[in-house]
C-alpha cells in the first residue's frame, strides 16, 4: 500500500469515528436541553415550553433541508419548484387551522389568538420586505434558516448572524421614526375574516395560493422546455438504505430510517404547519423570529458601555437586563439552533463549513445586515411578517410578500456571480 492510500485510509477511519460518535454528543446535547428546560421551568414555565418547540422547529428545518428563503432562489437558479410549492401547502394548511383556531375563540367570547401578527400595511412593511429580501439573498438565508444554519455548523451563518442581530437595533428606530411620519400613518389594517367571515378569507387566501401555485407549475415548465431545470438531488447518505432483511428495531436500517434519511421538503412544510398552529394555541400569539435580535444587540452592546435611553428601546433593555436566557422568545430561537445541531449529529453530519473567500464575507456581513434592518423595519422577517401574517389572514403579510419578493429576485439577478452562494447564472448549478 503506497503511502497515499495509507492517508487516504487514515482520513476514512477518522470520519467513520466522527461519525459515530455524533449521535451519542447529539443525544447527550437533547438530555442536557430538556433537564436545563425543566430548571428553567422553575423561573418561568412558559421557558421550557418556548424552549422545546425551537428545538422541534430547528429539528423540522434541518431534517427536511426546508427554507423560507429557499423557496424564492431555488426554483429562480434550477427551475424545479417543490420547496415552493411545499411553501404554499403549508401556508393553506396553517390558514384551515388558525381559522378554526380562531372562529373557536370567537365564538367562546375568549381573546383571538394570533391577531398580535395583524399588521397596519404602510411604508415600513413594504420596505423593509423589499430589503429585507436583498439582505437574504446575500446572507444565504432568512431568519430561521440562518439560525438552524448555524446550527448546522455553517461559518456562512455565523457570520451573517453578528451583522443580523446589529443591524435590527438601526431598524428599530427607522420604524419607529417612519411609522410617526406623515407617509407613515398613510396605510390600513385589514383582518380579512372582519371583511370576508372565516369561510369567505379561508377560500380568498387559499385562491390567491392556487393562483401562486400555477405560476410555479407554468415556470417549472418553462424552464423545462428551455432546457435548463435541474431537479432535486439527495446526498447519498439521505438516501432510504436498501434494505430486504426483516424489520429488526435496534438495527442501523432502522437508525438511518428513524434519524439520518432526509424528510421531504412536502414532509417538512405540513410538519411547521402543525408547529404553527400548536404555537398559535399554546401561546395566544404566531410565530416570530427576529425581534428577540434586539434584546440580544443591545445586551452586546451594554458589555461596551453603551447606553439605549430611547424610548423604542425600553422593552428590549428591560428584557437584556432579566437575562437572555430568562426572555421566551430568545430561547425559541437558541432552541432551533440546538434543534439543527441535534438533527446532524444524530445523522453523523455536524461539520463546520468554511468554504468561502473575503469578499463572501463581506456580502454576508452586508446581507446579515440588511435582513436585521429591514426585518424591524417591517416589524418581521420571513416568519413574523410573512408566514404568520398571511396564516392570521392579516393584509400586510400579502403586501410584505409582494416586495421580499422583487427584493429577493432583483438581488439574484444583481450579484449573480459576485457571492459564492448566488450562481453566476441561473442556468447553472
Amino acid at each position: 500500500m503506497d503511502i497515499s492510500n495509507r492517508i487516504d485510509l487514515t482520513k476514512t477511519n477518522e470520519l467513520t469515528k466522527k461519525k459515530k460518535i455524533q449521535p451519542v454528543i447529539g443525544l447527550a446535547l437533547f438530555i442536557a436541553v430538556v433537564v436545563f428546560g425543566i430548571v428553567k421551568g422553575n423561573v418561568d414555565q412558559k421557558l421550557p415550553l418556548f424552549l422545546m418547540t425551537g428545538l422541534a422547529l430547528g429539528y423540522i428545518l434541518t431534517r427536511s433541508r426546508y427554507g423560507f428563503a429557499g423557496g424564492f432562489k431555488r426554483i429562480y437558479v434550477t427551475g424545479e419548484g417543490s420547496l415552493s410549492t411545499a411553501l404554499l401547502v403549508m401556508f393553506a394548511l396553517a390558514m384551515v387551522l388558525a381559522a378554526g383556531i380562531q372562529w373557536s375563540a370567537t365564538m367562546s367570547g375568549a381573546d383571538v389568538p394570533g391577531l398580535s401578527s395583524v399588521k397596519f400595511l404602510n411604508i415600513s412593511v413594504l420596505l423593509g420586505g423589499f430589503i429585507f429580501g436583498i439582505g437574504m439573498m446575500l446572507a444565504g438565508g432568512c431568519a430561521s434558516g440562518t439560525l438552524s444554519d448555524l446550527g448546522e455548523g455553517a461559518g456562512r451563518s455565523m457570520i451573517a448572524m453578528t451583522t443580523f442581530v446589529l443591524g435590527s437595533l438601526p431598524g428599530l428606530m427607522a420604524q419607529d421614526a417612519l411609522n410617526n411620519s406623515a407617509i407613515g400613518q398613510i396605510g390600513v389594517k385589514l383582518y380579512l375574516p372582519d371583511v370576508l367571515g372565516y369561510v369567505g378569507a379561508v377560500a380568498v387566501s387559499i385562491l390567491m395560493l392556487a393562483g401562486l401555485y400555477l405560476v410555479v407549475r407554468r415556470y417549472e415548465n418553462f424552464r423545462k422546455k428551455e432546457g435548463y431545470y435541474e431537479a432535486t438531488v439527495y446526498e447519498d447518505q439521505e438516501l432510504p438504505i436498501p434494505n430486504q432483511e426483516p424489520f429488526k428495531l435496534f438495527s442501523y436500517a432502522t437508525f438511518h430510517k428513524l434519524f439520518v434519511q432526509r424528510w421531504s421538503f412536502m414532509i417538512g412544510g405540513i410538519l411547521l404547519a402543525l408547529m404553527f398552529a400548536f404555537i398559535l394555541i399554546s401561546t395566544g400569539h404566531s410565530w416570530g423570529v427576529t425581534g428577540p435580535f434586539v434584546s440580544w444587540g443591545v445586551a452586546f452592546l451594554q458589555l461596551f458601555g453603551v447606553q439605549f435611553t430611547a424610548p423604542v428601546f425600553a422593552d428590549a433593555v428591560a428584557t437584556a437586563n432579566g437575562g437572555i436566557l430568562n426572555d421566551p422568545g430568545s430561547l425559541r430561537n437558541i432552541g432551533i439552533i440546538l434543534g439543527a445541531a441535534i438533527a446532524f449529529l444524530l445523522a453523523g453530519r455536524l461539520a463546520f463549513d468554511g468554504k468561502f473567500k473575503v469578499r463572501d464575507v463581506i456580502y454576508y456581513l452586508i446581507g446579515g445586515f440588511l435582513m436585521g434592518f429591514g426585518a424591524r423595519l417591517a416589524g418581521g422577517c420571513n416568519i413574523g411578517a410573512l408566514f404568520s401574517g398571511i396564516a392570521n389572514f392579516s393584509l400586510s403579510g400579502w403586501g410584505f410578500f409582494l416586495t421580499l419578493w422583487m427584493g429577493g429576485i432583483l438581488a439574484l439577478k444583481v450579484f449573480a456571480g459576485k457571492v459564492n452562494i448566488i450562481p453566476p447564472d441561473r442556468h447553472q448549478k
